[in-house]
Order: structure tokens, then C-alpha cells, then sequence
């Protein structure tokens, strides 16, 4: 019988709070589970395991398949993020030659003919009359005949 010596926690404990195994500087380490993190998890369990108790089959399956599922809904996460964006390019490209309403920084109900649209930042900026608005603050619109 082999006998396991006591070891002492306070020397063997990362001051980073997270022991992964690795010598890669805490800054420069993943941050989010991804599938290739959740992928290394599961080849290190199988290439670590008692060869005289194996993984059970199903439980392999298992994680195998909440490996496809999490890929999956990161794709759709992704794609849902890209349909909003086009949506809302697509939105505020149609209120070119539109009145609009806006709340400016004062608290002030102003409106004006749309004259530009500005794709350059994460949420389209509407040009009225000669203020940039984004489009998440257009409060209103009227059809002009």
C-alpha cells in the first residue's frame, strides 16, 4: 500500500485564486468557455482515466453532445447578433427624407428632416438637421406628404 504524504495547501496554492496547470500568465489566459476549452477538458478526462474503470459510454456521449449544443448556440448567438445589426443598418437607412423626434442631452423634445446615416459605431447614428443621433434615441416620426 502506497501512502500519500500530507500536502501543504499554502505553498501549492496560485495567488490568482484559479489553478489551470499552466505556466501562461493569468492576463494572457482564456477568459470565456469556449468549445475548445470544453474539448481539452474531455481528452484530458479520457487520456487520464483508470484504464480498469473506464468512462462510462453514456456519460461520454453526454458531454460530447453538450459539446455540439454549446457550438450551436454560440453559433445562433452570433447570428441573432448579426440579423440585429442588419436590422437596425436597415432601419435607420429608411429614415432618410423622414421627419424624426429626439430628446436631446437637455431633456429638450426636438425634430427634423433625416439627412445621413453613419454606420461607423455599434448603433447606427441618424443625422437631424445637423445633430447626430443614434438610432436607439429616435423617439418618433411623422410622413411628410
Amino acid at each position: 500500500m502506497t501512502t500519500v504524504d500530507a500536502i501543504n495547501a499554502a505553498s501549492t496554492v496560485p495567488t490568482s485564486g484559479l489553478q489551470t496547470g499552466t505556466t501562461t500568465p493569468a492576463t494572457e489566459r482564456k477568459q470565456t468557455l469556449d468549445s475548445e476549452v470544453f474539448l481539452k477538458l474531455l481528452v484530458t478526462q479520457l487520456t487520464n482515466q483508470d484504464p480498469s474503470s473506464p468512462m462510462n459510454t453514456n456519460e461520454m456521449i453526454s458531454q460530447t453532445t453538450e459539446l455540439a449544443s454549446m457550438e450551436q448556440l454560440t453559433a445562433l448567438a452570433t447570428t441573432t447578433t448579426e440579423n440585429f445589426a442588419l436590422s437596425m443598418r436597415q432601419t435607420a437607412a429608411a429614415l432618410i427624407g423622414q421627419e424624426a423626434q429626439y430628446t436631446d442631452a437637455k431633456g429638450v423634445e426636438k425634430s427634423g428632416i433625416v439627412t445621413a446615416v453613419s454606420f461607423a459605431g455599434g448603433v447606427p447614428l441618424v443625422t437631424i438637421g445637423d445633430t447626430a443621433v443614434p438610432l436607439d434615441s429616435v423617439s418618433g416620426l411623422k410622413l411628410i406628404p
